[in-house]
């Protein structure tokens, strides 16, 4: 039987605020334990909570940029469910009016196409604390630092197919969040996870399938290998003769695999109601168009103006903008370097990713800043070095060696373009390679290649490619 899989996702964003959703108290991460919770987080009696403005420009400014409608009325609820790290017994949220309605993201796909993925709504809330389960001799210690902390959630509709749709959903969602400056994206802090809600069905049927939430993901990695596992047991599961059970579960990414933790609860296990304590928060036209003005550019037409403006493909386009940092980097090189746009996309693309990669920092972290790599590829544009000797020079960079400048001056790297000194080197290739050169001139064309190397090997990489060719291409027809 064929399979297909269905996935919708509930994103946590934490809010860039300053101090909580209902409280002063601070948001700064790495405090120690229960040191920012203040009277209104640990719920202690006779305090009440106040909405902090800010929370709700920032979820405006999400709901503008998915195209969706900004409610003018939202409603604050109270979910009540026990644990240790709620102190209230229960989290303010929002249910049945949330502040951001049905929207629309766009996701570019491996295959070059682009797929429209729903979201259901956004809505605000405080986090929970943290419960803390080393170093405590069997018992768990209890951080409300955290709790508080406002978050948007973001739920979308069941649109993906598979594993590698979700995490481009989550990665759009996560660069889209950044560019407005409403979450830092920091998933080792915990500022930016998700749930996944996982079912299959066979192929054709309408109905949906029992679906399975994995709880709090972390990184986008981990979200496609949990979705597959998760595909993979639901599916050998039912052809098994067994069925799938509605239930929460946890992803264990040391052994990559998901364990149950919970039956899922439905709406009516948390008992909603409009919370007593907190009016109705509503938003007036003008509220909405003094946001709307202070929109930034959102990825899409950031990546349309590359294209056009600076003729990128869209391959190099959608690379730039995926974060809003690696645009930044872009367009502060290109400032130094106006029209070169292309050079500055291949490399940026090529070695300057393979280098983030390969340390596992991110551009804004990166040892070679915007100028100091621009320096770099003018020394390329105006033929100072090759590209393999650049190559050398970024390494040496990157290591804190100095700027491209002192290092080829350093190094001895300039390139070799004085036409004498390269008819000299090539002569002397020539002369001790008679029979390739006989060859060669039999028709076997492709040993030009064999030339080309054996006089940059002989001029140590520094002759110019360009010269090399031309100058080996008249003298071997000679």
């Amino acid at each position: 039987m064929e399979w297909e899989v269905v996935i919708g996702l509930e994103i946590h964003a934490q809010l860039r605020t300053k101090s909580k959703i209902f409280s002063g108290a601070s948001t700064a991460y790495g405090a120690e334990p229960n040191t920012q919770a203040c009277a209104v987080d640990l719920g202690l009696p006779g305090v009440l909570p106040v909405l902090n403005r800010e929370v709700v420009r920032m979820a405006t400014k999400f709901g503008l940029a998915i195209g969706a409608e900004v409610a003018q009325k939202s409603v604050f609820a109270r979910k009540n469910y026990f644990y240790p790290d709620l102190p209230k017994g229960y989290q303010i949220s929002q249910f049945e009016l949330p502040i951001v309605k049905a929207g629309t993201l766009t996701i570019s796909l491996e295959d070059g196409s682009s797929k429209e993925i729903g979201v259901t709504r956004a809505h605000l809330e405080e986090d929970a604390g943290k419960s803390l389960h080393e170093d405590f001799h069997g018992m768990t210690g209890i951080d409300l630092n955290r709790a508080g902390t406002p978050l948007l959630e973001i739920v979308s509709e069941p649109d993906m197919r598979s594993a590698k749709e979700a995490v481009a959903y989550m990665r759009k969602i996560h660069a889209l969040v950044q560019y407005l400056d409403i979450c830092d994206g920091n998933m080792q802090e915990g500022s930016f996870r998700c749930d996944a809600n996982v079912s299959v069905r066979p192929k054709g049927q309408q109905e949906y399938g029992t679906r399975t939430e994995i709880k709090n993901i972390n990184s986008f990695r981990f979200v496609e290998r949990a979705i597959n596992f998760e595909v993979q047991r639901q599916i050998d599961l039912i052809e098994d003769g067994g069925e799938v059970v509605q239930e929460t579960r946890l992803y264990d990414p040391d052994r990559n695999e998901t364990r149950s933790m919970r039956s899922k609860e439905e709406a009516n296990d948390y008992r909603y109601f409009p919370d007593p304590d907190l009016l109705p928060v509503m938003i007036e036209p003008e509220f909405i168009d003094a946001v709307r003005k202070e929109m930034p550019e959102l990825p899409d037409a950031k990546k349309a103006r590359f294209q056009s403006e600076h003729g990128l493909s869209d391959y190099d386009a959608e690379n730039l903008t995926a974060t809003r940092d690696t645009a930044d980097y872009f367009e502060a090189v290109l400032a130094e370097l106006a029209g070169e746009a292309k050079l500055i996309a291949n490399w940026m693309n090529g070695e300057l990713a393979a280098r983030l990669n390969r340390d596992g920092i991110d551009i804004q972290d990166a040892p070679v800043g915007a100028v100091a790599f621009a320096g770099l590829l003018l020394r390329i544009k105006d033929n100072t070095i090759s590209g393999k000797i650049a190559k050398e020079v970024f390494d040496a960079m990157w290591v804190g060696e100095g700027s491209a400048d002192a290092i080829i001056d350093s190094r001895g790297l300039k390139q070799i373009t004085d036409t004498g000194a390269i008819e000299a080197i090539i002569d002397e290739v020539i002369a001790n390679n008679p029979s390739q050169v006989e060859q060669y001139r039999g028709g076997k064309a492709q040993l030009l290649g064999y030339f080309v190397g054996q006089v940059m090997k002989a001029s140590k990489g520094k002759a110019n490619p360009a010269q090399v060719n031309q100058i080996l291409r008249d003298k071997l027809s000679g």
